[in-house]
């Protein structure tokens, strides 16, 4: 199925029900894109009017990043459920004997390297969408001040989403140095990231207050 050609609706009900894809990792992708979209709407209310004039240059260039994000965000949600259909027949392998018990091993240490290099690339892209976010957030016009607000919200949350993803996958690795080293990754993002978009959630409630 092709989610992001699916209705809002039918990708809620598929998201609800108990088949395996979409699941977390692809929500949060599109939840990151919507966050996304919604700085890049700040940035269309604030083009063409005199009073930002002196920083339009800065959020044409803010848009068309932003433009990109929330393309890559759309084609990840995709791509999460087209990773995790191997994994989860991986996880059904037989395991009866050292052959099988092997053979098990490999493919699962593919296919979760697989399964961990989305959700990470959907964190990566969040944390774009936050530094975006901080632009549209101080330049952008006033009367969307609240959309940038809610846009950073949404990408704290989906870059939230998608560490959890990361994690679970990570837990069953058996090569722990590469576990380790991908869970040093997305908690740096965390880190970092987390306590950014607070801050900029934090300026645009106060402004609002």
């Amino acid at each position: 199925m092709d989610f992001m050609n699916e209705s809002c609706r039918d990708f809620i009900k598929v998201l609800a029900s108990k088949e395996p894809v979409p699941g977390g990792g692809g929500a949060s992708a599109l939840v990151g894109a919507i966050g996304a979209a919604l700085g890049n709407m700040v940035g269309s209310l604030t083009v063409g009017k005199k009073k930002y004039a002196d920083v339009e240059a800065d959020i044409i260039i803010l848009k068309e990043k932003a433009d990109k994000l929330q393309e890559d965000l759309l084609n990840l949600v995709q791509r999460d459920a087209q990773v995790f259909k191997p994994l989860s027949k991986a996880y059904g392998m037989p395991k009866n004997t050292p052959e099988e018990i092997a053979k098990k091993e490999k493919v699962m240490t593919e296919v979760l390297k697989e399964a961990c290099a989305v959700p990470i690339e959907i964190m990566e892209k969040c944390c774009e969408a936050i530094d975006l976010m901080e632009g549209f957030a101080k330049m952008g016009s006033t009367i969307a001040i609240s959309d940038a607000g809610v846009g950073v919200a949404f990408c704290k949350a989906a870059l939230m989403g998608a560490s959890l993803n990361v994690f679970i996958n990570t837990k069953s690795m058996t090569d722990r140095q590469y576990a380790d080293e991908i869970n040093r990754k997305a908690n740096t993002m965390l880190d970092k990231y987390i306590a950014k978009a607070d801050e900029i959630y934090k300026s645009v409630r106060e402004r609002l207050n």
